[in-house]
């Protein structure tokens, strides 16, 4: 029995209003437990079960189905992306701005492919990350949250040529229609959520009654409730659209481990995992993200030491963390302070998710490396 002592005490420092907590390994969940609770206006205590709206996690997910297309040669990795998405075959990138914010703007020097959406080295940001994104938007008008217009917008740079967060993934997802004529989720649901029994996972219109609500802290310290909804927009958005469970996502983590099956279910080739868990970018460097809306998100750098790379949907480090996980290990985070990771080395994994805003909270981080030490323990 893993003990959680150290667990425990992270989540009591942490003021967050509740979390769940677990470790896998290859072959099952190795330890879970929620703590705290789901909604902190209400009371309602929170479940290992709970639902969460887990953001940005959705990525990997849908790198995978992606990739299941290059296997079968209905997409390609570095082929123009535009012969699938029109609306990305004439690239431009910004090179300033007029005093009245207009961007300036010049034809990127290369197409965009599906190898620079699934790595961030499109040239697309967020407009929460990139100061450059949230000015073209104020000229051009702030779109719908959900909206296609949301993440249509020129580049901050040349495909290729540096690594920006941003809604790439997005872009992934309807790549993914488009060749196949299907809707994000059923495509998941046919080809991921239900050969992995990921029952809970989603792209819905409202939360379903008993999820886990986003929280913020007050001036005075106490909990409020945040309206905030990823989902139910324009379309299914593959970068950050799904709900989701922590012993489902138990079931993505048990996948990588065991080199892309499950239960006798290949998911992925050993090509494809490959390409997912070693570094795509060279010597750019992956992971760090500033903020153009810190009350959204807080400037991010989980391992400033380290030059960390960026695989086909993953963060990876280079170099071990003392206690924690090992080099070369593959992770990242959802918006709302949910953060994971995948130890192919040494055949563990885990995660903790809440749901607080903004992301990059030091007590959610905190929970985080208890959970590690735990799982080295």
């Amino acid at each position: 029995m893993i003990d959680d002592t150290i667990l425990q005490t992270a989540f009591d420092k942490s003021a967050l209003p509740g979390g769940v907590a677990l470790i896998t390994d290859a072959k099952g969940v190795t330890y879970s437990r929620a703590f705290g609770v789901a909604d902190a206006v209400e009371g309602a205590e929170m479940h290992e079960g709970t639902i969460f709206q887990i953001a940005s996690m959705t990525k990997p997910l849908v790198t995978v189905g992606a990739l299941q297309l290059v296997e079968q040669g209905k997409l390609s990795l570095d082929a123009p992306v535009g012969d699938v998405l029109p609306a990305l075959a004439d690239p431009q990138v910004i090179t300033g701005f007029e005093l009245d914010g207009r961007p300036n703007t010049r034809p990127a020097v290369r197409p965009i492919t599906l190898r620079h959406l699934l790595t961030h080295t499109s040239g697309l940001g967020y407009i929460f990350v990139q100061p450059e994104v949230l000015k073209h938007f104020a000229h051009a008008g702030m779109p719908a949250p959900g909206s296609k217009a949301s993440v249509t917008m020129p580049l901050m740079f040349d495909p290729g040529d540096s690594w920006e967060y941003g809604v790439s993934t997005d872009w992934v997802g309807l790549a993914i229609e488009a060749v196949t004529g299907m809707s994000l989720q059923d495509y998941l649901q046919a080809n991921v959520f239900g050969p992995l029994g990921m029952t809970h996972t989603a792209f819905r219109d409202a939360l379903p009654d008993g999820a886990a609500k986003v929280h913020t802290r007050k001036e005075d310290g106490s909990l409020g409730i945040l309206p905030l909804f990823i989902g139910g927009g324009e379309f299914d958005s593959g970068g950050g659209g799904l709900t989701s469970t922590a012993a489902d996502y138990a079931r993505f983590i048990q996948m990588m481990l065991n080199g892309g099956e499950l239960d006798g279910k290949r998911i992925l080739s050993t090509g494809s995992i490959e390409a997912m868990s070693t570094n795509q970018i060279g010597d750019l460097r992956a992971g760090a993200m500033g903020t153009s809306m810190p009350d959204i998100a807080q400037p991010f750098d989980q391992f400033p030491d380290q030059h960390t790379g960026w695989t086909l949907g993953f963060l990876t480090n280079p170099e071990p963390i003392e206690g924690r996980r090992g080099a070369n290990s593959l992770s990242w985070a959802g918006i709302f302070n949910s953060y994971f990771w995948i130890d192919p080395t040494a055949g563990v994994g885990g995660l903790f998710m809440t749901q607080l805003s903004p992301f990059g909270d030091p007590g959610a981080l905190g929970c985080l490396e208890a959970v590690e030490r735990m799982a080295y323990s």
